[in-house]
């Protein structure tokens, strides 16, 4: 359930706060298949089933930069902030991939939120995402993700 924070006001009050998680999302294998294509990133521990199979993974992964990408779909079951003209991919601080995506399983976002700077361009909003793998201790992704929000006049 998205949960809806009113306006810079609100989201300030909550800076160290864990703000939810996103629901489960099952990375298949057609989804590898077409982020592969889309990137040239067609290395066979991604999409040759086979050979991935007798791998070190016991069968295909998904690409450390796809589950990077299922940021901005997952966060946004996460969390709305209202009374913005528009939200604006700033960057990344800090990205690591602890531990693989194997095709077939169910990753989620759980968010928390670092940091809400005030500047002349807009708010600078700092998210932690942790990308947790269903059944699994270590998540697939840490990333530090930056948005510049930019307010209604």
């Amino acid at each position: 359930m998205v949960r809806t924070i009113n306006g810079i006001a609100e989201l300030e009050q909550l800076v160290g706060q864990e703000l939810g998680s996103s629901d489960w999302f099952t990375v298949d294998q057609d989804r590898v298949n077409l982020f592969a294509d889309a990137t040239g990133d067609h290395q066979w521990i991604h999409i040759d089933e086979e050979k991935a199979a007798a791998g070190p993974f016991g069968g295909t992964i998904a690409h450390g930069f796809l589950t990077l990408s299922l940021l901005p779909v997952l966060g946004a079951q996460v969390t709305d902030v209202t009374g913005m003209k528009m939200k604006i991919n700033y960057g990344l601080n800090k990205v690591r991939f602890p531990n693989p995506v194997k095709v077939g399983s169910k990753v989620r976002d759980v968010v928390t939120l670092k940091e809400v700077v005030r500047k002349s361009s807009g708010v600078q909003v700092v998210m932690d995402h942790v990308i947790e793998i269903e059944g699994q201790d270590r998540p697939a992704c840490i990333a530090e993700a930056v948005t510049l929000m930019v307010e209604e006049d």
